[in-house]
């Protein structure tokens, strides 16, 4: 995009696109954890049946596939709409890399969505049609085809975050993929599809145990929830471990590939050496301060060293703060990383390059295309901070990063201890006599949902102001459209999507009152 074009497009119209944006992402989420969590859940249980073959596991078979299917026909209805938003309102962005960040969403469309639809046609209605092994491995297809759908969309924002596999053509004015496997297995795209999924699971076995919580509540329906209970107390066991494992990985390959995130995450502005972790200290929530002036804060808790370790795997390895990358550093093996307004004028040469070129080549100047051509693959790593005019742009929310990460991480090591407590007591002793504990799982439904949210808050929010790291700002990949526009649409698919979500909540609740069809 042109200067002339970008200075055209009001910031309201960037406002209200990520806005729509985010607030489609975040319907959406509500509902894809609870997809991914429960076809676990629901496949261990018709084992469990196929094993038996009681009644008893075939209503409870059943009874949690028909929860499955509310929630899962929800999270298709907003993921078709996210994925119209990006053309529409971010069509410089599809132009610009759409042969590769299309890639992986063509996949996942004609794959695993079909992989989805047709197993899960087979498991809600060839109980009576088909044999019970090939009902059995169309239940685990369905979770597997849904979790192979979360594989491929997050390949696409796991590019984002780290662009790899592609080269810029400046021909056709766009990235075009150089490897395939590069862009479906970095390693942002691996940890990333770990952690999202076992921070699915948490969800789904949270969602379960307040489920059979309330039932024991009710005194209802009994043998159903301590079986599912010890079930999915053990899924959620075992997912809180990993989710810290596949977190502590995703940390490094932050500190490599997005170090401001990582900076504005611990609210990190003067870096170093042997850099502790801070576990709890204030940061003002509400008010984004000045990144040159501000200070590090006095942490009240603070591992010694962990940040550091966590970042480099060394205790005295270095981590660099917000000031350290706005101003430039030298890495501890003597390279240098460039100051922001280095990379400014670099990426505005770049630009100057890529218009030089294509003027040449139209001209017929072959010498100083050539030339031209140089300049722009020596400046293009920059290429994005050409449209860059201020270095603190380059800065992210650093208080909202910083609360976000810490709600986040105390959440996942919380559930740990619960779902330790709830094993302990429902495989050794009768749980429904700690009726607090009971009403502690039903509470902690939503606050899971919070966790999970404050996950992608600290992923998406702490890589802006980049559409995509380091290549190209949100305010040069949004359409050139009238800022009511995406407004009027932002309210109504507020209306829809507030609908749908209270449409499905009333589904979920009737479904849950009624419990399983046959009797215990």
């Amino acid at each position: 995009m042109d200067q002339d074009t970008l200075l055209q497009i009001s910031q309201g119209t960037v406002d209200w696109s990520r806005a729509q944006f985010a607030l489609t992402a975040i319907y959406h989420w509500l509902f894809v954890p609870l997809t991914l969590g429960l076809a676990v859940i629901m496949g261990i249980v018709e084992t469990i049946y196929y094993r038996k073959r009681t009644e008893f596991w075939l209503s409870a078979s059943q009874f949690w596939q028909r929860l499955f299917g509310v929630n899962f026909a929800m999270g298709v209805a907003t993921g078709i709409i996210l994925e119209f938003e990006v053309g529409t309102n971010w069509s410089n962005y599809s132009w610009f890399v759409g042969d590769i960040f299309g890639a992986p969403l063509a996949i996942e469309g004609i794959v695993a969505f079909f992989m989805e639809s047709t197993f899960v046609a087979v498991m809600f209605f060839g109980w009576k049609k088909v044999s019970a092994g090939f009902h059995l491995a169309s239940t685990w297809l369905t979770g597997l085809g849904a979790t192979i759908s979360a594989w491929w969309i997050l390949v696409a924002n796991s590019w984002m975050q780290n662009p790899v596999g592609c080269t810029f053509n400046p021909d056709t004015m766009r990235h075009e993929m150089t490897s395939f496997a590069e862009v479906a297995l970095s390693p942002t795209a691996v940890n990333k599809f770990f952690h999202t999924v076992t921070s699915s699971w948490i969800i789904g076995a949270v969602f379960v145990v307040a489920v059979s919580a309330w039932y024991l509540l009710k005194n209802r329906h009994v043998r159903l929830a301590r079986e599912s209970m010890k079930i999915a107390s053990v899924v959620g066991l075992v997912a809180s471990l990993l989710a810290v494992y596949s977190g502590d990985r995703s940390g490094r390959s932050v500190a490599q590939t997005q170090p401001m995130k990582l900076a504005a995450m611990e609210a990190l502005y003067e870096g170093g050496k042997s850099q502790c972790l801070t576990v709890v200290a204030w940061v003002a929530p509400l008010s984004k301060p000045n990144c040159m002036t501000a200070d590090n804060p006095s942490p009240v808790v603070a591992l010694p060293k962990m940040l550091s370790l966590m970042a480099t795997r060394s205790v005295d390895g270095y981590v660099p703060g917000v000031r350290d990358i706005i101003n430039g550093y030298t890495r501890p093996d003597g390279s240098v990383e460039p100051s922001v307004a280095e990379k400014m004028q670099r990426g505005k040469q770049a630009i100057a390059s890529l218009a030089a070129y294509r003027q040449a080549k139209r001209t017929g100047n072959q010498a100083e295309a050539a030339a031209q051509l140089a300049s722009l693959r020596e400046n293009m790593p920059y290429f994005g901070y050409g449209y860059v005019t201020r270095p603190e742009q380059v800065v992210p929310n650093v208080p909202l990063n910083f609360w976000a990460f810490r709600v986040m991480v105390g959440m996942g090591l919380f559930f740990i201890l619960f779902f330790a407590f709830v094993i302990l007591q429902t495989f050794r002793w009768d749980i429904s006599k700690h009726r607090w504990l009971l009403c502690l799982s039903l509470a902690l439904v939503p606050l899971a949902y919070v966790a999970s949210e404050a996950g992608w808050i600290v992923a998406e929010m702490g890589r802006q102001p980049w559409t995509i790291q380091d290549m190209l700002p949100t305010w040069a990949a949004v359409s050139n459209v009238e800022s009511q526009s995406v407004a009027l649409t932002f309210y109504l698919f507020l209306g829809l999507f507030t609908t749908l979500l209270v449409v499905e909540l009333n589904i979920l609740r009737k479904q849950i009152i009624q419990g399983p069809d046959s009797a215990e």
